[in-house]
């Protein structure tokens, strides 16, 4: 909600007939941050001792229980003083002898340790004496985390299993992206009676807020309720981004179910603590801020603020409680430029601007101490004690453009040591952004066509599509120097592809493009560098369209040719195999696919008169057989040893060239008379020699007596054949 909606904002509700025995009272809190700066000398025990100061407020207004939404910890995995104190604290306030007058009508064992046997609610438990019940969420700093036997884990697990605090709205993650697609979220209540008013409390815990938003979207958050839930006061506490830091980087205030009436925010810093209806819904939202500044910014500047919620059937009030024990922030914008006109003084004279900025941050550190006297004034009057003086903290923020040099902002806070809490960083320094060109192009929120009001959920959804939502939005935006149909294709790839480079490799691409298009020109005025650019752009757009229809075109025919070439080659394939069986083992399947070699009809006849060849000792690392015109393709495995004499001459076996090439590289070597018992028949010696060296392995035919002439200065392969002597 805006500012000026805030302003406009209608009277807060308020019960009409308070009823002490009917009246539900809630302390609520969020984002302590417990463990900020804790090692500061100054500011380390400023969480702890706010924390410590909600639970004084909640004994002191005799609340039934304590509501935190999220952030008890600034850390993950806090220091062994923070349990300490945090764990002494809650010890201290909420155990004792006070009755609890809130009673429980939801199972007591929903979300309690699966390893032990203590109910979830510790106020359930018979060996606990509980007070006041604190009821808690996870925030993004405390979230659970860890894959151990008993699942993720955060500090409230800790404090739940200590029986401090009642740990709610924790979930399951899914564990698989199908898991994702099915399981959404499901928000099973607290379910609590007090007289007459019932009250259910959901809690959702810390999660992406792309996920949230999701979830909301899609409808997938379920939340279980009573039977006659018209009867029931339902409060919803969440820790997720309010302020909108991206199109799913938050979650929208209106997507909450209508059976809602309170929304208790978490995570956002600023004290919004008054409740503020949403248009269209007929729920609130509180948003108590944090109760530590963690950061200098405008929105930690506002009162720290716990509220007391008092809830009577389905009417509900909320009173703000200022925090007491937080330092006092102030902080002003100061524009250098102009303070030095009203001034009277120089940019550039050092000693005039550091005095300038001394005599504003000693106002500001003037303005901090008389709000911490008017806050002691105040609690004077209800009757409490006052609290010694704090350091505040103070924050200058200081426009320097147009100054050519600064001084140091450290060794200028340190004039401050003593009187500010904040010394090191009291000044920050920063310009304002210069607009390299006059016609800036602003970033539309075209209406989409998933955007019509009259759709319901499901048809939205089911018109959702990446590549249709990105022409929508590119067409509503001024592209100066990309095209839209280039850049909507790479967002697709980039999506639906996977491609982590698409977008940047079509800018770059498109880009380098143009300014070549723009440098074919020659000199162009700057005036008409806006024509120029708009023309080229076109001229770009329409090749890229016309390239893409080729492609489209081009690949068509491509595969077409490809399923013809397919055919072909299994059908050469199948005439192989019916020609003859072949008993050799096909080890590589890659050489499946090439096509068998050509033979003419000549080798054919040939072939069928020559006796059975026999293998020559392979060397080396051959590992292929190069076939040349006229040569048959020899079955290797079928090749008997050599020291055996060949058998009766068979018909030739055809086979597949993979059924060659998947052989071994190396056989044994032949015993060097092998030759000489092959006296009647015709031999030839496949010899394998590797480029560039000179044939050297003609071992075989020496030992039949004659030396085979070899020519192989650059082929990779020759094969030397040599006819042995009859005796």
């Amino acid at each position: 909600m805006s500012d000026a909606g805030r302003d406009s904002v209608p009277p807060a509700p308020t019960l009409r007939h308070a009823d002490p025995d009917n009246t539900i009272r809630i302390l609520l809190a969020t984002d302590n941050h417990i463990g900020y700066l804790e090692r500061d000398p100054v500011r380390g025990q400023d969480s702890i001792n706010t924390f410590k100061e909600i639970l004084q407020l909640a004994v002191k207004h005799d609340v039934d229980f304590i509501l935190l939404a999220g952030d008890l910890f600034h850390e993950n995995r806090p220091s062994r003083d923070c349990l300490y104190q945090v764990i002494g604290l809650l010890r201290q306030y909420t155990m004792g002898d006070k009755p609890i007058q809130v009673e429980l009508l939801s199972d007591p064992n929903e979300g309690k340790a699966e390893s032990y046997d203590f109910p979830a609610i510790n106020y359930e438990d018979p060996n606990l004496n509980v007070a006041i019940p604190v009821f808690s969420i996870h925030g993004n700093h405390d979230d659970p985390q860890g894959a151990g036997p008993e699942g993720a884990l955060c500090a409230l697990d800790v404090l739940s299993a200590s029986g401090l605090i009642n740990y709610m709205g924790k979930f399951d993650l899914p564990l698989s992206e199908a898991d994702a697609q099915t399981a959404g979220i499901a928000i099973r209540p607290v379910l609590l009676r007090k007289g007459t008013t019932y009250l259910s409390l959901y809690g959702v815990g810390n999660v992406k807020d792309q996920r949230m938003h999701f979830e909301l979207r899609s409808n997938r958050v379920r939340m279980y309720m009573p039977r006659n839930r018209d009867e029931w006061f339902n409060i919803l506490l969440l820790h997720q981004n309010r302020v909108r830091h991206g199109p799913q980087e938050s979650v929208p205030e209106g997507m909450f179910d209508d059976s809602v009436d309170l929304v208790v925010w978490g995570h956002e810093h600023d004290c919004r603590i008054v409740p503020e209806p949403i248009a269209g819904k007929p729920y609130y939202i509180t948003q108590p801020g944090s109760s530590i500044a963690t950061s200098l910014a405008d929105g930690e500047s506002i009162e720290k603020h716990v509220a007391l919620l008092q809830i009577q059937g389905k009417e509900f009030e909320l009173k703000p409680i200022p925090l007491r024990t937080v330092r006092p922030f102030v902080l002003e914008d100061v524009v250098l430029s102009e303070a030095a006109e009203e001034e009277g003084f120089e940019l550039n004279d050092q000693i005039a601007v550091s005095k300038f900025l001394k005599s504003r941050v000693n106002a500001l550190i003037d303005q901090a101490n008389k709000l911490w006297d008017d806050r002691n004034a105040r609690a004077i009057e209800d009757g409490d004690e006052p609290l010694p003086h704090m350091l505040p903290l103070v924050r200058l923020k200081v426009d320097t453009t147009g100054v050519s040099e600064m001084s140091n902002p450290i060794r200028f806070g340190q004039e401050f040591q003593g009187r500010i809490a904040n010394p090191r960083d009291v000044l920050v320094f920063h310009r304002a952004k210069r607009t390299t060109r006059s016609s800036k192009v602003t970033i539309d929120q075209p209406e989409l066509s998933i955007d019509d009001p009259e759709l319901s959920i499901t048809e939205k959804l089911s018109k959702v599509r990446m590549q249709t939502l990105v022409k929508e939005y590119l067409a509503a935006q001024e592209l100066q120097l990309l095209g839209e149909a280039g850049m909507s294709d790479a967002i697709q790839m980039f999506v639906e592809k996977d491609d982590s480079h698409a977008i940047q490799t079509h800018v770059t691409a498109a880009l380098r493009a143009l300014m070549k298009g723009v440098q074919a020109n020659g000199e162009v005025d700057e005036g008409d560098l806006d024509d120029v650019l708009v023309k080229v752009r076109e001229k770009h757009e329409t090749e890229y369209a016309e390239r893409n229809r080729a492609g489209r075109t081009a690949k068509g025919k491509g595969k077409a040719r490809d399923e013809e070439s397919d055919n072909a080659s299994v059908d050469s394939m199948l005439m192989e195999v019916d020609g003859g069986g072949s008993d050799a083992d096909f080890g590589n399947d890659e050489d499946l696919d090439a096509p068998p070699p050509t033979k003419k009809a000549g080798s054919r006849r040939a072939a069928a008169t020559k006796p059975p060849t026999k293998k020559a000792p392979a060397k080396g690392r051959g590992k292929k057989v190069v076939e040349g015109e006229g040569e048959e393709v020899i079955d290797l495995d079928s090749i008997e040893d050599d020291d055996e004499e060949e058998p009766a001459p068979k018909p030739t076996k055809r086979t597949k060239r993979g059924a060659v090439l998947s052989q071994p590289a190396k056989k044994p070597p032949a015993k060097r008379g092998a030759s000489s018992k092959a006296k009647d028949s015709t031999q030839s010696t496949l010899t394998f020699v590797q480029s560039g060296r000179a044939s050297t392995r003609a071992a075989a035919s020496r030992a039949r007596g004659k030396m085979a002439s070899t020519a192989s200065t650059s082929t990779s392969c020759a094969i030397a054949k040599s006819d042995g002597d009859p005796d």
